[in-house]
């Protein structure tokens, strides 16, 4: 009976769990806005202008910096992007279903 109330409780605290995984497939892509696209664009144009820079002259301050600039562009990228978001417990909760069912 402990094992039952243990594993339950197990299953609950982690189905609560706040971090999300992307689970974006092909199918589920939504079209983009012509805004959207544009932005996404210079995003793009901008990480290929820092690949291309020399960055052997610059100051480790502006290293950090670009570093940062590249994170933000990431973030704003994957938000465009949108996609389908499962908890780390909602994954574990269906690979525990499918064992049971399988």
């Amino acid at each position: 009976m402990k094992k039952l109330i243990y594993s339950l409780t197990l299953i609950f605290m982690l189905g609560i769990s706040v971090n999300t995984v992307s689970a974006a497939t092909t199918k589920d892509k939504v079209e983009m806005t012509v805004e959207q696209k544009a932005k996404l664009e210079r995003i793009t144009n901008r990480v290929e202008e820092i690949k291309s820079m020399d960055k052997s002259n610059l100051s480790k301050a502006e290293k950090k910096e670009l570093r940062k600039e590249l994170k933000e562009m990431k973030h704003q990228a994957r938000a465009l992007g949108g996609g389908v978001y499962l908890s780390v417990g909602a994954i574990i909760i269906i690979i525990l279903v499918l064992i049971l069912v399988l």
